[in-house]
């Protein structure tokens, strides 16, 4: 067995690992080094065997393997979706990366992204590899496709953020032995694979579908895959036909009507009822001082409501509060800021974050505040209980005071250096690094938040609630308890308790708080952590009178939580103590569902810094509410930090939304109206579509186990398998082609249709709970009846025989890559510096010039190259740190004239050290009458002045001249080191020559043969240099001819 190969080729690697895992010697024959131009048509690598040639790689790699006994005949038809998918879709887009890199600077992102798009069909791999849980040849050929890309860091990294399960695949196999030796025969990257595209075998690129995702033949594949490996039995298909009949939905909706996709009782307020499930669920309460972002968004009041509606498409009796948390420091901080009173602001804000939640489509039972009557009386008649009871203490506490500005500051209005960690950015309460709890005093170099100025210490009279004295009885309900919350929130719970618990200060000297009604104490309010919570009980109380019978009713309710994880310890140990200590029979959480963090690209949500997509800009982008709650739930940081990436937002919305379940949904529903007068046909179930019904079972039960654990994330995959075993149905029936057949394949076609139809109805159930507009537009297209609107265990027919369906029309609009583009600058830098609401999309930022921004943009790229090459040559140290400074000054510039803050963009900021003396503190004003800073003063201006400019011109005349001279040097040392690549060159040339001569004997198309003869003049450049002459004498040679 001989291979005739010419170097890092895709498909050299192919063979050379089937060969490897099946035990087969192979003779490696290098075509460059031997001369050999043995092949077709230069194409490479060409397996011979007894005689015969294979030039196509995928036929080569299964004969390897059967003839070894690897591959049976039975396996391979089992692979044959698979398979033809690898290569008419994964082989053909990797292919055009590669060519793509080759003649061109940079690569063609979008070709990436299809790639991408087309890997995250595969799914989980839960089994451990592609066909289930052992190695097949599938897992040679996508491996070897991808391998140029995933060797390279940056795509590597972007892999394992957008289809993490292919990534750990990839890097599990890397460690196979036989991958692992066959690796290292090769280069890594795409810089390495791209020279030998051009003689790689060519398939067509797969065409785009609307939305710009490849057809999605591979969800089809993927799921019969899937179906082999785990066969239905025959209960399942006897179960599936015993719930396949019409309107089993009625009776599960006698007490509930929905009106369009959200729950309204018809009579009193949801109240517990005795013998059912009762839900009562909160999200943490937003701070009022400030708009929501997406990381808010998602970790608590999103996940509640996809909760929520989960809960009540399943019949439970549920009710969901939420409301604005109003009191405390971070109010009174930002009403000096905004120079308005404390209620303004909560008025103000509190509008703000309803329209927000309002348009994000979340069904509260009821958005409250904490600034009410109720709050102050419920808190009050908590306190009351615990002093009671013993459970509160008084002693003098030292705080911080700011003689500037008369007063004992809180908290919120206290900044410094962590004592911790050293974080230099703590506030008085909590440090954002490192997430600990810690007092005012303890923070290092303090400095007041209104002024600026270093506060002293002073004592103050408080009352504290006694939590060791609580701590037996948190602990024994903690135990029981926390065994059904999310992992991070145990553990964040019972790490609080390992030191033992301390008393806890729960008044503060402020003005605007719940009053603290103990004779002394008249001046001071409770602390925001102690009554806060207690918002939950006050915003019920607002809702209905009857608020005891959930709060105070622990056997009937099941208390759910849901919160990012820097809420768990107040929520875990602070309120639950409260209550406790209290001695009344409280309804106490039973699940608390924490999230970790959502990033932003590559920094952190940050509501103070406003950094990120807030609530209002996301209503601002023209994309619908219910694309951001798919993407925030696909991308909800459930076990691990996760990040919201705009690239990725376009990637998930064309391929999941759009080329799988939209393409599913309106094949189904226009196929009825074209073909069969808008009418659910008759359906004469077989024995493969009783199948499908099973495996869709499956599905629903996976749905709602999921679900029933707030596994949200997880949960909407479920959804999208269903829509790919739709896809299959169709696919594999072809009902386009039946519906012209005979009167039987006609009533086949109609079988196929209706049981298309009613898969999509069941979708519009199945995706309320997370996109209940989406929702309620597929039942308007569908007609769908109010009975359909419950969450069953076993698919029934929704839509019978004769139904008639509504007027289809497509569901999910594609996101282009201009708009992403267009999007990713606007939500640039800080919130403060962007586009008001209500502006002009296409309009630049306050203060930007479009003009100068593109002339700059091309002098970053120019720089950026000159920094590379230098250090590709290993320049001297000082040349380098000169062109280094100067990309940088061309960066600022850059970031001026796009109207965006430079230091807000300067990724390495905090990195550094700063000289305290010339640092600025954090949020200091000037002092009186003084003038305001100018905006962005460190920044250099987008018009330099002329001594400037003359300045950075000799810098780069230093840097180019230095370049030119790595070059040269370079040059000179490669003719006497690399006489082998001199040899490889001239038989490139020299093959490269014949390919262009062919295509133009044969009249290829334009394109072809254009990009043909780019490849010759580069490897002739690439020749030039390894000779040591100047490349552009070819140039020269050109010009002169057509002269």
């Amino acid at each position: 067995m001989r291979l005739i190969t010419n170097g890092d080729n895709v498909n050299s690697l192919k063979l050379q690992l089937a060969a490897e895992i099946a035990g087969q010697k192979l003779d490696v024959h290098d075509a460059r080094k031997n001369g050999n131009p043995s092949g077709y048509r230069n194409i490479y690598p060409v397996l011979e065997v007894d005689g015969s040639k294979f030039v196509l790689p995928n036929p080569a790699v299964i004969l390897i393997l059967q003839l070894s006994n690897k591959l049976s005949d039975k396996d391979l038809i089992g692979y044959e979706k698979l398979l033809a998918w690898e290569s008419s879709q994964l082989y053909p887009l990797c292919h055009s990366y590669l060519q793509s890199a080759l003649l061109n600077k940079t690569p063609d992102n979008s070709v990436k992204t299809q790639i991408f798009s087309a890997l995250q069909q595969l799914g989980s791999l839960s089994g451990g590899y592609i066909s289930g849980s052992s190695l097949s040849v599938l897992d040679i050929l996508v491996w070897s496709d991808i391998f140029p890309l995933a060797t390279e860091k940056t795509i590597r990294k972007e892999l394992s953020e957008k289809v993490p399960s292919v990534a750990a695949w990839f890097q599990k196999l890397e460690s196979v032995p036989s991958f692992k030796a066959c690796a290292a025969k090769f280069g890594q990257g795409v810089a390495d694979f791209k020279e030998c595209s051009t003689s790689m075998v060519a398939f067509q690129k797969p065409q785009a579908v609307a939305g710009g995702a490849a057809e999605p033949a591979v969800a089809v594949a993927a799921a019969e895959v899937k179906a082999k490996e785990n066969p239905v039995t025959p209960k399942e298909v006897e179960k599936a036909k015993a719930s396949w009949k019409p309107n089993a939905g009625k009776a599960v909706l006698e007490s509930i009507v929905y009106s369009g996709q959200i729950k309204t009782k018809v009579e009193s307020p949801v109240l517990p009822e005795k013998g059912k499930r009762n839900i009562m669920i909160t999200s943490a309460l937003p701070y009022v001082n400030n708009v929501p972002h997406l990381g808010n968004i998602v970790g608590c009041v999103l996940s509640a409501d996809v909760y929520a509606r989960f809960a009540r498409l399943r019949g439970y009796n549920t009710l969901f509060i939420c409301g604005t948390d109003e009191y405390g420091t971070s109010t009174e901080t930002k009403a000096v800021e905004e120079g308005l009173t404390p209620r303004q602001i909560c008025d103000k804000y509190n509008a703000l974050h309803t329209e927000i939640y309002e348009w994000f489509k979340i069904s509260f039972d009821k958005f409250g505040r904490t600034t009410t009557e109720a709050q102050t009386k419920i808190s009050q008649e908590i306190f009351w209980d615990l002093h009671n009871t013993g459970h509160t203490s008084e002693a003098s506490v030292e705080q911080l005071f700011c003689g500037n500005c008369d007063r004992f500051l809180a908290d919120r209005f206290v900044e410094g250096q962590c004592p911790l960690c050293g974080f230099d950015d703590a506030r008085g309460d909590q440090c954002d690094a490192c997430g600990k709890l810690i007092n005012a005093v303890e923070l290092k170099s303090p400095r007041c938040k209104l002024c600026s100025k270093s506060p002293s210490i002073r004592t103050s009279k408080h009352l504290f609630i006694d939590l060791p004295k609580i701590e037996s009885r948190l602990n024994t309900w903690l135990n029981e308890s926390s065994e059904k919350w999310t992992n991070n929130a145990r553990v964040i719970a019972k790490s609080w308790l390992k030191g033992g618990l301390q008393p806890r200060c729960i008044t503060r000297d402020l003005k605007w708080g719940t009053p603290v009604p103990l004779e002394g104490y008249e001046n001071k309010v409770f602390y925001v952590w102690f009554d806060a919570p207690i918002g939950y009980i006050s915003i019920t109380a607002e809702y209905t009178p009857e608020w005891r019978q959930w709060w105070q009713n622990k056997d009937q309710v099941e208390y759910w939580q849901f919160m990012a994880k820097d809420n768990v310890p107040f929520h875990s140990v602070v309120f639950p103590s409260t209550l406790l200590g209290t001695g009344k029979p409280w309804t106490l959480v039973n699940k608390l569902m924490s999230t970790e963090y959502l990033n932003y690209e590559d920094s952190k949500f940050s509501k103070s810094r406003g950094i990120g997509v807030f609530g209002n800009d996301a209503k601002d982008t023209g994309i619908v509410a219910d694309v951001w709650r798919f993407y925030l739930i696909y991308s909800r940081p459930e076990n691990q930090d996760s990040c919201f990436k705009w690239e990725d937002l376009m990637s998930k919305n064309n391929s999941e939304l759009l080329a799988n379940l939209g393409n599913f949904v309106n094949r189904a529903t226009k196929f009825t109206k074209d073909n069969f007068g808008y009418q659910v046909p008759v359906m004469n179930l077989n024995e493969d579509d009783w199948e499908i019904v099973a495996l869709v079972n499956r599905e629903l039960v996976h749905y709602i186990n999921l679900l029933e654990e707030a596994r949200e994330r997880e949960a909407i995959t479920a959804v999208f398998n269903i829509s790919r075993l739709g896809n299959q149905l169709m696919q594999h029936n072809t009902p386009w082609k039946l519906v012209k057949g005979s009167a039987e394949n006609k009533a086949r076609a109609g079988t196929v249709v209706g049981l298309s139809v009613n898969i999509a109805a069941l979708l519009s159930v199945l995706i309320q709970p997370f996109m209940p507009q989406l929702s309620a537009e597929l039942q308007s297209q569908l007609a769908a009846p109010e009975t359909v609107n419950f969450i069953p265990t076993e698919m029934y027919m929704l839509l019978p025989s004769g139904h008639k369906i509504g007027e289809p029309s497509p569901l999910i609009a594609e996101i282009k890559q201009e708009k992403i583009n267009e999007l990713k600058v606007r939500y640039a830098g800080k919130q403060s510096s962007r586009l008001s609401p209500g502006k002009d999309v296409g309009q630049a930022p306050a203060g930007a010039d479009p003009e100068a921004a593109a002339a700059l943009e091309k002098k970053v790229a120019e720089q950026g190259n000159i920094v590379r090459d230098l250090k590709a040559a290993k320049g001297d140290k000082d040349t380098i740190s000169a062109a280094v400074a100067l990309l940088l000054d061309l960066k600022k510039q850059l970031a001026v004239a796009q109207g965006v803050d430079p230091v807000a963009q300067d990724p390495k900021k905090g990195k550094g050290k700063q000289s305290k003396a010339s640092a600025p503190a954090k949020g200091s004003a000037p002092a009186k009458g003084s003038a305001p800073a100018p905006a962005a003063a460190s920044a250099t201006p987008p018009a330099a002045s002329s001594a400037a400019a003359a300045d950075i011109e000799k810098q780069e005349r230093q840097i180019k001249f230095s370049l030119l001279l790595c070059t040269f040097l370079r040059k000179k040392m490669v003719l006497y080191k690399n006489i082998g690549k001199f040899i490889a060159f001239g038989w490139q040339v020299t093959a490269q020559g014949n390919i262009v001569r062919d295509l133009k004997a044969n009249k290829a198309d334009k394109e072809t043969i254009t990009a043909a003869v780019a490849k010759l003049l580069d490897l002739k450049k690439q020749l030039c240099v390894a000779q040591g002459i100047d490349p552009a004498t070819l140039d020269a040679g050109k010009k002169g001819k057509k002269k």
